[in-house]
């Protein structure tokens, strides 16, 4: 991990808000598609061992993508996002829930905002994560959240790498 790319992780249990910021040393432009594109995304967003599999992704306000992070065991724990704001290269906005394998949201959510800018070549990404109980907060918690978040963040530093190179 490159240790002077600012990353900072701060839970606020009593505004059931988690705020995340970190820093890449690539173009805005190809953080973007890491985090608007399918194929991308199921090359990093998982924490390891685990693997992601997008079954459908369509990224525009309305749209969700439906995936599911697959333990090494074969387990799937799947998810839905519905994209309810995008403004290209600069901030989107979407609903996230926990779902079974029919895409029956497991409410309740969370309320997820980004948003990106660059300077010097460096893309900062602000990520605030709102959720809608205090409950869900906790289990996501529980659940190895923060841990994995940040083997994910890593994983997407390590992309953005080798993309970098090509």
């Amino acid at each position: 991990m490159n240790s002077h790319l600012l990353f900072d992780f701060t839970v606020d249990k009593a505004a059931k808000t988690v705020f995340i910021t970190r820093e890449f040393d690539a173009e805005l432009s190809l953080v973007w598609d890491a985090f608007t594109t399918a194929e991308l995304l199921d090359q990093w967003v998982a924490p390891k061992p685990f693997v992601a599999k997008t079954k459908f992704m369509d990224f525009k306000v309305g749209g969700r993508r439906f995936y599911a992070m697959i333990s090494p065991e074969g387990h799937e724990r799947w998810a839905i996002q519905r994209y309810t704001s995008i403004s290209p290269k600069t901030n989107f906005k979407m609903f996230n829930a926990f779902a079974d394998e029919n895409e029956n949201p497991q409410l309740p959510g969370s309320e997820w905002d980004y948003t990106f800018s660059e300077q010097d070549g460096k893309t900062t990404v602000h990520i605030v994560i709102y959720n809608e109980s205090l409950a869900r907060m906790e289990k996501m918690i529980e659940m190895g959240f923060t841990e994995g978040f940040k083997m994910s963040m890593n994983n997407l530093e390590n992309l953005l790498t080798t993309l970098s190179k090509k």
